[in-house]
Formats: C-alpha cells, structure tokens, sequence
C-alpha cells in the first residue's frame, strides 16, 4: 500500500519536473515547481509514517513553509522586479 502510494507520488513528481522544463510560460514553470515543492513534503510524510518516525512530520511541515515562502518571493520577484521595493502602482490612489 504505501509502496504504491510513493510510487504514485513520484510519478506525479516526475510529471511535475517535465512541465517545470517545459513549460510554455514563467507561470506554468513556477506553478510547477510549487507542485515538486508539495509532492516532496508528501513523500517526506510518507516515509516518516512507514519508518515509524513522527519528526519527519514536523520536517515536511518546516519545508512547506519554506516551499510557500519561497514561491511567494519568486512571484514578488516576477512581478515588480525586487523583493525590497514596492509595487509601480503603489497601491494607493492618488488624491486630486
């Protein structure tokens, strides 16, 4: 059972990996790797579960985390050029 559950979640890693490479646009290639990013933390809970280890849990939930931040960072960088600046637009509406 949990061999064809790790089986199917490499599949799915894999098919993941061929549309991160090629992917027509940025965004297929960013929501890619998001999804290589999940399907790691399900493989880490997976193996933690069939190992008898209860850490490898608290492991996959730190590296969903870091998966989160780590996309929001790349779209912040796509989007407006830098983490540190603010966006063109401001987001404010300029009073007349």
């Amino acid at each position: 059972m949990f061999l064809a559950t790790a089986l199917a979640i490499l599949v799915t890693l894999a098919l993941a990996l061929a549309r991160a490479f090629l992917g027509p646009t940025i965004h297929d290639r960013i929501l890619a790797v998001n999804v290589v990013g999940t399907k790691t933390v399900l493989m880490i809970a997976v193996v933690g579960f069939v190992t008898g280890r209860p850490e490898f849990i608290d492991i996959a939930i730190v590296y969903a985390l870091l998966n989160y931040i780590g996309i929001i960072a790349v779209l912040r960088v796509f989007e407006v050029g830098s983490l540190a600046q603010a966006p063109a637009d401001g987001g404010e509406e300029e009073s007349k």
